[in-house]
């Protein structure tokens, strides 16, 4: 696979992983757990919003690897 290829199946799958990590995100940010509690909310907002990068690494590094 060539590197424009792998750039570009990359590209629609970090759009994709962004989609679902923000909904998922917003869905949980909803439970009373977390809804009640404004230190919890800044916590949680602030992890979810950095969780992202841990599984858009591996698919950065797919996309930039050079062609055999």
């Amino acid at each position: 696979m060539t590197i424009r290829t792998r750039k570009f199946l990359g590209a629609i799958v970090l759009i994709l992983l962004a989609a679902i990590w923000s909904l998922l995100g917003m869905a949980l940010a909803q439970m009373p757990v977390i809804a009640n509690s404004g230190w919890l909310q800044a916590v949680y907002y602030v992890v979810v919003g950095i969780g992202w990068v841990l599984p858009a690494m591996p698919v950065v590094s797919w996309m930039l690897r050079p062609d055999a």
